[in-house]
């Protein structure tokens, strides 16, 4: 067996005017995960394209287990034992597992080459495959059925289903849950522990050092370098990254919280129970707990999205009681969801149209949207929140994760929201987008706007809140103050209802 199942060595490609890789080198060896770290722009992609044959490469050599090789497409590499599991993934819904699985290489029916598929035949050994490596998917289900979690798997199975000794997993968790996560660990580290390699590229810090046994970080195209997952933390790593220390990552915020803008009085929906929280002007009260807790289910419900059975919400004072979104943006709400793609953007249409969507009335008289308005509207958004886009007529589709997400949260404030929900607002984009949406969020502080910020990231809701207020199973388990931040504290809290110190359930 050589060192090193995956080699490349001075990898260098040119794009007219800009230098995207200089004398890059990525090393894995067999049954390792390697995360592949850096910033939107280091590089992670590109080299990743110059390893599955989309860009072939200036300079430099690729090797597979001692093997100089060189392909021409994702197809012939995926033939020499290199798979790549996309971010988006690619896969007909209404056809089953196993036709997914052995989708373009169908097994014939009968032995004379039949045009028939043996959709038996498929589904015996994909069986097979699930079973050896542990995966309990029935392989006669539809993908459509199937959780983000579960498509990943069968993806994976497919790449092991054509012999793949080396898969490259870009942002697999960027959608599923921390269950559903642990369930795809738990396979990474069997298929591992049975001598496959996997590249890992991910935003997640946490998950990062859970899963990966080596860390390679890219920076501006260069490699910085290659390191024990064990001898780095979030700290050192964050500084390879972006030269930068995590103190640095969450700009310095004078806080002088105002009146209460909104509160919840004993407020419970389907998934939360008795919730009495409020939030003044000018602070950022972080909701903590764990995936299933209730967050984002009573943030639905404080805007109209799931019915209130119970309680009361206020703003400023006034009972409100939203049976529908509009309800809650007339009343000064925002609310930005955490699937930007899914619910927080039309990805077809431009900036601009994007940008204009909550507030339309703004832009338009009798039915008839004066574009002219809306595009200076979108362009005065752009310059202040620094969206990265070619024009304001460019498709959001184009735009990067963090300029997808500044775009998000221009729509929202062209309704002069004074309460601004953020759903997980720094998933899936990188460590220099994530500072600038901190930065941003301390600006609308700093004009009196209340934010509620529920996120999954411990270290983002120490950095960023005034106070944090802890759920666990749909019931609020305490609200600690700044100088009581304590992470054990707060992974208590979100546990189980211990006497921590905290405030009693149900304080504000």
């Amino acid at each position: 067996m050589t060192e090193f199942a995956l080699e490349m060595c001075g990898i260098t490609k040119v794009f007219p005017g800009v230098v995207a890789l200089d004398d890059v080198s990525l090393r894995v060896r067999p049954g390792e995960v390697m995360a592949l770290m850096g910033e939107n722009g280091a590089g992670k992609s590109t080299l990743m394209k110059v390893l599955t044959g989309i860009y072939q490469a200036d300079r430099g050599t690729i090797a597979l287990n001692g093997q100089q090789v060189s392909f021409a497409g994702p197809h012939e590499a995926l033939k020499s034992g290199l798979a790549m599991v996309h971010q988006e993934l690619i896969t007909v819904p209404d056809l089953s597992v196993a036709e997914n699985v052995f989708l373009g290489r169908e097994l014939p029916l009968g032995p004379n080459r039949s045009p028939l598929a043996d959709l038996a035949g498929m589904r015996r050994a994909v069986q097979q495959i699930f079973d050896d490596i542990g995966i309990e998917i029935d392989p006669r289900r539809t993908m459509r059925t199937l959780s983000v979690a579960q498509m990943q798997l069968v993806e994976i199975a497919r790449a092991i289903s054509m012999n793949a000794r080396v898969i490259v997993l870009d942002e697999p968790t960027s959608a599923i849950t921390e269950s559903e996560t642990e369930l795809l660990f738990t396979q990474i580290r069997r298929l591992a522990a049975n001598g496959v390699s996997f590249v890992y590229i991910s935003h997640k810090m946490d998950e990062i050092f859970q899963i990966a046994d080596a860390i390679t970080v890219l920076r501006d195209g260069t490699l910085v370098g290659s390191y024990p997952a064990s001898e780095l933390d979030d700290d050192s790593l964050i500084t390879l990254m972006v030269d930068r220390t995590i103190d640095e990552l969450f700009p310095e915020r004078e806080s002088a919280p105002g009146e209460i803008v909104l509160e919840l009085d004993a407020l419970t929906c389907d998934r939360a129970r008795d919730i009495s929280l409020s939030v003044r002007a000018g602070e950022v009260l972080g909701l903590a707990g764990l995936v299933g807790a209730g967050r984002s289910e009573l943030m639905e419900a404080v805007c109209g999205l799931r019915p209130v059975s119970a309680g009361t919400v206020r703003m400023r004072g006034r009972e409100l009681s939203p049976t529908h979104p509009a309800e809650a943006i007339a009343a000064g709400i925002a609310f930005v969801t955490e699937d930007r793609k899914g619910t927080g953007l039309n990805l077809i249409g431009s900036v601009s149209e994007n940008i204009a969507m909550v507030a339309l009335r703004k832009f338009g008289r009798a039915g008839v949207i004066n574009r002219a308005a809306q595009r200076r509207a979108a362009t005065a958004a752009v310059e202040r929140l620094r969206v990265k886009t070619p024009s304001v007529s460019t498709p959001v589709l184009n735009l990067s994760g963090g300029n997808q997400q500044k775009v998000v949260l221009a729509k929202w404030l062209e309704s002069d929201p004074r309460v601004i929900i953020l759903d997980e607002p720094t998933r899936g984009i990188d460590i220099g987008a994530k500072q600038e949406i901190y930065r941003l969020i301390n600006s609308l502080v700093a004009d009196g706007i209340a934010i509620i910020m529920i996120s999954s990231e411990m270290t983002e809701l120490m950095g960023m809140a005034d106070r944090i207020a802890v759920m666990c199973e749909g019931r609020l388990s305490g609200v600690l103050e700044r100088q009581d931040f304590d992470s054990e504290r707060i992974l208590a809290l979100a546990s189980a209802f211990l006497n921590v110190g905290a405030e009693a359930p149900g304080n504000h």
